[in-house]
């Protein structure tokens, strides 16, 4: 079973690198962020002809998130993150896809920093490390998988000051990250690559993509009986190099069934 995580950047703008990318590596199940359309204007129909069934959560212009299952459909169990009944940003939801739980995310930047953005941020993902909790407490394979705007150490992020005040790379919000992994989920990609630079954003100024100036912003958490089953991880670098192309790059994992 191959999962795999994707901020589109617009995907109806992106549409036809979705497609080729969808084509070519064949995951079982997509995790999309930034679909910056409303759930009118989301492409179910072209995805049913690539052989994906969807559920997803739209929003005008900003945030939006979906979950892809090859052959079938995603069973819908949530589209919200708890905690906050007031929240009406499209950021979470949660699917079950051939027997697993899938949760896809897509967490606030944060910036500018301080000020009321990087609150929401904080908040939202204490929101996220509850409900996380409680997933574990289920004891059901879960997978909780995104773009979490959270540069976990200092080592995923190319050697820098510009990025000294963003709120990717702030002590506390590398520490929201550690708590999560506390609990007891797994890191997919460094579980399989624990002393390599991986990247999975590159900012399309100053030249980043060329000078592999990047962050590895997209993370795959594992529950404890999928981390058994680990095959494998990575990135599809190549995808950032396309034209037209979204910032950031798919990552994935592979699970024995």
């Amino acid at each position: 079973m191959k999962i795999a995580t994707f901020n589109i950047n617009g995907i109806n703008r992106r549409l036809p690198n979705l497609m080729a990318w969808l084509a070519d590596a064949a995951p079982d199940v997509v995790c999309l962020q930034e679909l910056k359309a409303t759930d009118r204007q989301f492409p179910a129909t072209a995805l049913a002809d690539a052989g994906y069934g969807a559920v997803w959560r739209g929003e005008s212009s900003w945030n939006g998130v979906a979950i892809l299952a090859r052959g079938m459909e995603p069973i819908l169990t949530r589209d919200e993150l708890p905690g906050n009944p007031d929240d009406k940003q499209a950021r979470y939801i949660e699917a079950a896809v051939n027997g697993v739980l899938i949760a896809c995310l897509y967490a606030p930047n944060g910036n500018p920093r301080p000020g009321p953005k990087f609150d929401y941020k904080m908040a939202w993902t204490e929101r996220l490390i509850a409900h996380a909790a409680e997933l574990w407490a289920t004891d059901l394979p879960v997978a909780l998988v995104g773009d979490y705007n959270i540069v976990p150490e200092p080592r995923d992020i190319y050697e820098t000051t510009s990025y000294r005040d963003n709120a990717l790379v702030q002590p506390e919000s590398r520490a929201l990250f550690a708590r999560l992994l506390v609990q007891g989920w797994t890191d997919a990609i460094r579980a399989k690559h624990p002393d390599e630079t991986i990247y999975t954003f590159w900012d399309y100024m100053r030249n980043r993509w060329p000078r592999n100036a990047g962050l590895r912003l997209d993370h795959l958490l594992l529950s404890h009986d999928l981390a058994r089953k680990l095959k494998a991880s990575g990135v599809d670098r190549d995808v950032r190099a396309a034209p037209g192309a979204s910032d950031h790059a798919p990552a994935w994992m592979e699970l024995r069934v």
